[in-house]
């Protein structure tokens, strides 16, 4: 599986999703409504996308996932960083990109929600 690939191909698919390389073309980021929920790097010659997560659910992935680690240059409380290995799926990552989006879009205002 190709973890970016993955990640950006369901990202694409939520209202308002944006894609922009704001530090540069080695890291792609994906935005709704100006904020960022999708991060898509190279860390130690192997990808790796950072998404927000709830803290809770966070914890338990990163204790459950020797892939799953607190979020690469981020808030290491909200934020994941994960790498492929053996139990990471597509459907788990096209997840895991949706709620990072929805927890993104429940801080924006009412009035500007997709």
């Amino acid at each position: 599986m190709d973890l970016h690939k993955v990640a950006a191909a369901h990202a694409a698919t939520l209202s308002l999703s944006t894609k922009e390389f704001p530090f540069g073309p080695e890291h792609e980021v994906h935005k709704v409504r100006g904020k960022v929920f999708l991060l898509l790097t190279i860390l130690n010659d192997e990808p790796i996308i950072t998404l927000k997560s709830d803290p809770e659910i966070g914890a338990s992935l990163r204790s459950g996932f020797p892939t799953i680690q607190a979020g690469y240059h981020m808030n290491k409380v909200h934020w994941l960083s994960i790498s492929d290995g053996e139990r990471i799926t597509k459907d788990f990552i096209e997840g895991l990109v949706e709620e990072s989006y929805e927890l993104v879009i429940s801080t924006l205002p009412k009035s500007k929600r997709p």
